[in-house]
């Protein structure tokens, strides 16, 4: 099949308007394995193939480009590199998207491959390219070409032939094509940034980083918007967030905050920020972040009293981030009774919010109850609080899991999960009248998904020592026969034969 398919590829390379080939060629491709192409591999000629993408039509040019993605698998990234360079450089620049995403798909292999890169860096042209890329209006193109970039920055090589070269002007040239397209290059910064101290040193030296923080600060409140999801990224790491405090900026953001009940277009950035100090509180101490920046807990609690839904989610997401370790959960709980009102209208949003905000307020509510190691003190924290969210919460996630949503019955689930292990909440199933039976049900559950949370709440409860002793011995070894026999099982049905039946 492979020598059929180098007959045809031999016959397309001599004929003017090759479709019906072109056609069978594509279609013989299908049904030849990969391993025949790539003892072939001496033998394919690509650069007809190439040389058709250059005539002005359609169905001709989406051919060739099948064809080439599959062919281009035979061939060694190394092999590209050397030997299609001029083609790899005119399909960045094809005015068809397709060629483009072609073509960067093979730059991705080449950078993949640490022989293969060299060829790449010692490309001036087609690293210009690549950089032009990110300007596209085709945002899949621009994503590839961003990826590249960021993968050829992971050798040292490939950060000089990025900031110590002309390259450093393209980049700074494509920024000026619009708003969205220097956000796509902050977003290349940022990920570069993010892989060392060394990374980041380098984009610091280029004042692309410091004209992202500029921006960030800045009076534009889209801008803002925009800037946080990228300076909460680069924070994600060490040494990012290192830079951020030596620079002041964790301090700016902090006093925008301050400074946000007097903007009428706080809105617009104020869940980023928060979000930022969320993140922020749960990588380094939530106790120290808290400490510092008062103003960060302040508006977390500000904002669950709002009237826009916005804001009430990402204040719930923030306290689930916040209550996900122990020293979150002690941060939380030191604010006393102001954390019980702020369960209290957690738990009536997830009785009556929008599906979304409830599954938002559900997720932040497992979060808050998973002790991953259980104290005295901790039981009593946790039991206080599940005790605040209504006058009966077990009957309230009950009634929640029982509407007909999966995701809301997996989210409702998800709590009781969370508590499976604590002494006080397996009491509190054990009392409820009916919770065993729940629990044990599979008729309940009809996706996979919902299945699957079931079983997790099976398991963390069979699981627990204090389980047999509280929901007694008959009770637990349904558990653990409902643990063995898995997620999916389905009970035998039982007929009964009658003699002389048909």
């Amino acid at each position: 099949m492979a020598a059929q398919a180098l007959a045809l590829l031999r016959e397309v390379s001599r004929l003017e308007a090759p479709l019906e080939e072109l056609r069978a060629l594509q279609s013989l491709l299908q049904s030849v394995p990969l391993s025949e192409l790539r003892e072939q591999a001496a033998e394919l000629r690509l650069g007809p193939l190439f040389s058709l993408l250059n005539e002005n039509h359609r169905e001709q040019t989406t051919l060739c480009v099948s064809i080439l993605e599959r062919l281009l698998q035979a061939l060694e990234p190394i092999h590209v590199a050397r030997n299609l360079r001029v083609d790899l450089q005119r399909g960045l620049t094809h005015p068809n998207d397709s060629v483009k995403i072609l073509t960067l798909s093979q730059v991705g292999r080449i950078v993949e491959n640490s022989d293969a890169v060299t060829e790449i860096l010692n490309n001036a042209e087609l690293l210009k390219q690549i950089v032009y890329c990110i300007g596209g209006e085709n945002l899949s193109v621009a994503k590839t070409a961003i990826k590249s970039l960021s993968r050829i920055s992971l050798t040292q090589a490939g950060l000089e032939a990025l900031f110590e070269s002309n390259l450093l002007d393209d980049l700074k040239s494509v920024m000026k094509t619009n708003d969205i397209v220097r956000y796509r290059v902050y977003e290349l910064i940022v990920e570069i940034s993010s892989v060392s101290p060394e990374s980041l040193n380098c984009c610091t030296t280029s004042g692309l980083v410091t004209q992202l923080l500029r921006e960030l600060t800045g009076e534009d409140v889209l801008v803002r918007a925009t800037c946080i999801e990228m300076v909460t990224s680069l924070a994600c790491t060490h040494h990012g967030r290192q830079y951020l405090a030596q620079e002041g900026v964790i301090d700016q953001i902090s006093n925008i905050i301050v400074g946000a009940d007097a903007d009428p277009f706080s809105s617009f950035y104020l869940p980023g920020f928060v979000k930022f100090f969320g993140n922020l509180a749960i990588m380094d101490s939530p106790q120290q972040i808290c400490e510092r920046y008062p103003i960060f807990m302040e508006k977390v609690f500000e904002m669950t009293e709002s009237q826009d839904p916005t804001m009430i989610g990402v204040a719930v997401d923030t306290i689930g981030i916040l209550g996900s370790n122990v020293e979150g959960k002690q941060v939380l709980q030191k604010t006393g009774t102001r954390f019980e009102r702020l369960l209290m209208k957690i738990g009536y949003q997830a009785k009556n919010a929008s599906t979304e905000l409830k599954i938002r307020c559900l997720d932040a509510l497992s979060s808050l109850f998973y002790l991953p190691q259980q104290t005295d003190d901790l039981l009593r924290m946790t039991e206080s609080w599940f005790s605040s969210l209504s006058r009966d919460p077990l009957e309230l996630f009950r009634g929640i899991s029982n509407q007909p949503f999966p995701e809301l019955h997996c989210a409702a689930l998800k709590v009781f999960t969370a508590i499976a292990n604590q002494p006080w909440a397996q009491k509190l199933m054990f009392n409820s009248p009916g919770f065993v039976e729940y629990v044990m049900d599979r008729s309940v559950e009809h996706d996979k998904a919902s299945k699957d949370a079931k079983y997790e709440l099976v398991k963390a409860l069979a699981n627990s020592k204090t389980i047999a002793e509280i929901f007694g011995n008959p009770n637990y070894l349904r558990l653990r026969t409902y643990l063995s026999e898995g997620p999916y099982y389905v009970k035998p049905i039982s007929t009964t034969a009658v003699e002389g039946a048909e």
